[in-house]
């Protein structure tokens, strides 16, 4: 098959959909090292670490393989069953609602720490839940230290596996007894044939609450505190026989030096968001209207070579119309995208939005015959007289379409150097227009032919 767009290709009919041995579910007291050791079990950088207390908020689903085999592993925010504020209740229910629907569930302590009040509470719930649990004593980096896993004994789940999820000490060993212990059947696994969608906005402008709308479920922790996500938050949608991967991303501040610490590593992974998605929701909070920061937002998915849908959100709280704000956005958006409004508290749009993005994915991955693309040519030479050079004008000779996902164009001219900046971005303007590509980028390579 052909590389698609970042080298992605088209899945061969056994990827599609493949199943996985079952579902893993991580959960412990906040900061004894999950997301370290998710990291080391899927081989990647995908969740945020840092020293901080309580980073990982959602529930993150990631497809882990070893030696040959693939299952699925929840992440989920640190639990802290003592903790009365809002937020830590949400967190504790994201980690419950992945408990209950796992096969096999990870229990992560502190080695160095020993048992705690909240280890001795966490451990009752999963005794109570009646699921196989792997009772874990994390960070012991010296297998000298191995006999300090012991004393987690007392928690009645069985016998404690020592190992740090920092050097890897113990995770192989880990890994085969998750693999044994799976029941060998799961969840179909989403192909590349899904459309990846990452919802890029500035903080707390809704991007959360229109997650859990789309799911029709609170599957993500929305807050009126900006910040809440951290993580991007990768979930499944399937509508018909379209499965979607929506991909819940932290709010991005324009200035880079506004952001220092967690936040700098949570715009990192909301950056590589739009950089493996298709399509890019740039939510917009319509109370607020148009700002500079959601122009440099939609400028990141511009150049991460994403289709782009503006999405006016909070519309049940607004009176803008979305005939105010079109023009303006056409004004200032090189892509020209789309624009929808919809309200998370109503669900109001939510099935418009997701037809949209099926249509932008088309325009995205659609190939143009060199016959329409040469007939349009032929039309931009009637529309608009070339720029000229020293009594020699450009003359645009014939065109092909190299790429798609996004598209790529090739027009051959007479001269290249007769291209002005002003005339490029009237070709791709029209370009757009003439062929249906609104919210997708294209690229036009100019080609001189002596």
């Amino acid at each position: 098959m052909s590389p698609g767009r970042h080298g992605r290709r088209a899945p061969e009919p056994s990827e599609v959909g493949s199943p996985l041995l079952g579902t893993v579910a991580i959960v412990g007291f906040p900061n004894v090292g999950k997301s370290t050791l998710v990291n080391r079990l899927t081989a990647s950088r995908a969740t945020v670490v840092h020293e901080t207390p309580g980073v990982t908020r959602d529930r993150k689903e990631l497809v882990c393989e070893w030696s040959g085999k693939r299952f699925l592993l929840v992440d989920t925010g640190g639990v802290d069953v003592a903790d009365p504020s809002p937020i830590t209740r949400s967190i504790a229910d994201q980690a419950r609602a992945a408990v209950a629907r796992a096969d096999l569930v990870l229990f992560v302590t502190d080695a160095r720490s020993g048992i705690t009040p909240g280890d001795e509470e966490l451990a009752a719930i999963l005794r109570a839940a009646r699921k196989p649990v792997l009772l874990i004593a994390n960070k012991i980096d010296d297998p000298r230290r191995d006999t300090e896993a012991l004393e987690f004994h007392r928690l009645g789940l069985g016998d404690p596996i020592p190992l740090s999820g920092l050097h890897g000490h113990g995770t192989g060993d880990l890994l085969d007894r998750i693999v044994e212990l799976l029941p060998g059947t799961g969840e179909a696994e989403v192909g590349e044939e899904a459309i990846r969608v990452a919802i890029l906005g500035r903080p707390n402008v809704g991007k959360s609450s229109l997650l859990n709308a789309l799911l029709g479920q609170e599957r993500v922790i929305v807050s009126d505190v900006p910040g809440t996500t951290r993580d991007t938050i990768d979930t499944v949608l399937r509508r018909g026989e379209q499965s979607f991967v929506l991909v819940d991303t932290a709010g991005l501040r324009r200035k880079r030096r506004q952001r220092q610490g967690i936040e700098y590593y949570s715009e990192l992974r909301a950056l590589e968001a739009a950089e493996r998605a298709d399509v890019a929701l740039l939510l917009v909070d319509s109370t607020e209207g148009i700002v500079e920061g959601d122009i440099a937002i939609a400028d990141i998915a511009r150049k991460a070579q994403c289709a782009t849908l503006v999405v006016l959100s909070k519309w049940d709280a607004t009176t803008m119309r979305v005939e105010d704000a079109t023009p303006e956005l056409r004004r200032r958006l090189r892509q020209r995208p789309p624009v929808i409004a919809v309200s998370a508290k109503t669900g109001r749009g939510m099935g418009r939005l997701l037809d949209t993005v099926e249509t932008l994915y088309g325009r995205l991955t659609a190939r143009v015959s060199t016959g329409e693309l040469n007939r349009f040519l032929g039309e931009l030479r009637e529309a608009r007289q070339p720029p000229a050079r020293n009594g020699k004008r450009l003359n645009l000779l014939y065109g092909t379409q190299v790429q798609a996902r996004p598209p790529r164009f090739r027009l051959f001219v007479n001269d290249r150097a007769l291209i002005t900046r002003d005339y490029g971005y009237w070709v791709e303007n029209e370009l757009r227009e003439r062929l249906g590509l609104a919210g997708v980028p294209v690229t036009i390579d100019f080609i001189g032919r002596a």
